[in-house]
């Protein structure tokens, strides 16, 4: 039996949970790919979420991983929708060089009325509102963000409007989410959840290739064709990138190298080494203390209950308790 590893760019050599930079240089293309697997079933287990909105939340962390790891610089980028749907908030952020963590909020009575009434797809869930693209450098820098609407429309088609509006960079962008159901090692029936997604961009070095018409003023604009059409290489890649099958996206055996073949092979495309990403959550007792330390003294009295002042951690769910006497100004 062999015992040759697997180079880069071979099938199965970034696995789940890392974001594989490509290049098709045929087609001035550059992208990010990712399977999720371990990292987004376990941010989704430990909320126990309905399915509608863990497939909502898993499509939200995909987005944020392809964005935070092409950022070169020590900070944190954060997804955050708000909305008048059932699902009312979703926050993702990636903070360099590697974690990851996410939350969901939504309206138990509200998201069972609109399953019951076959009003679940992703965009009746989270209503209309807004979707913000924030980027923190630290406490050096002022951030940035970038918001775009929720208007009906997919993750996948915002994003792109974000990218035309905000960076004036053609940008394709497909997200997937799956819930598996197999048996545990005691034969015990379990579901698992997995998730991945691609990011194409437009980056030829000739600038006047990327200009665009504006933007139509009117009702009925369809951003999807307006602002994309003009260059055949950029025309060939979003359709390249739309044959993606949901399925192929978080299916652990077409992987994403060869997802990243069977779309561009043709036109030459080259993986780079991948970018592993982790469940971390950046809370700690410290931290949290110092904001209680910012309390009044009957905010924290109010706070107390049973001699103690508890706080749960909304993304990863660790509780700290804290005697109220501790709390009282550094």
């Amino acid at each position: 039996m062999s015992n040759r590893q697997a180079e880069l760019g071979e099938f199965g050599f970034a696995g789940d949970d890392s974001v594989v930079p490509f290049q098709v240089e045929g087609l001035d293309v550059r992208g990010r790919a990712v399977q999720l697997g371990p990292l987004v079933n376990t941010i989704l287990d430990r909320h126990a979420y309905p399915a509608p909105v863990a497939r909502l939340l898993a499509e939200a962390i995909v987005l944020t991983v392809l964005i935070g790891t092409s950022l070169k610089f020590e900070g944190k980028f954060t997804v955050q929708t708000k909305g008048d749907g059932p699902v009312d908030l979703l926050v993702a952020d990636f903070t360099s060089p590697e974690s990851v963590r996410a939350y969901a909020r939504f309206n138990e009575e509200a998201l069972a009325e609109a399953v019951a009434a076959g009003r679940a797809s992703p965009e009746q869930l989270l209503g209309t509102g807004v979707l913000a693209f924030t980027i923190d450098q630290g406490s050096f820098m002022q951030p940035y963000q970038g918001i775009v609407p929720l208007d009906g429309t997919s993750l996948e088609d915002i994003a792109g409007v974000y990218f035309r509006q905000s960076e004036q960079i053609p940008t394709r962008v497909r997200l997937g989410a799956a819930e598996l159901f197999d048996r545990d090692e005691n034969g015990k029936p379990r579901r698992t959840w997995r998730a991945g997604g691609l990011i194409a961009q437009f980056l030829p070095e000739a600038p006047e290739r990327m200009r665009h018409p504006d933007l139509h003023g009117g009702d009925g604009d369809d951003r999807d064709e307006v602002n994309l059409h003009g260059d055949e290489a950029w025309d060939e890649a979003r359709m390249l990138v739309d044959t993606i099958d949901a399925d192929e996206l978080t299916d652990p055996q077409v992987g994403v190298e060869r997802l990243l073949f069977r779309l561009f092979h043709e036109r030459g495309v080259r993986a780079f080494p991948p970018q592993a990403v982790q469940d971390r959550c950046n809370c700690s007792r410290d931290k949290i203390k110092g904001v209680l330390q910012g309390f009044s003294a009957e905010e924290i009295e109010a706070s107390t209950e049973d001699g103690q002042v508890t706080v749960t951690c909304e993304f990863c769910s660790t509780s700290y308790h804290y005697q109220p006497d501790e709390l009282a100004p550094a």
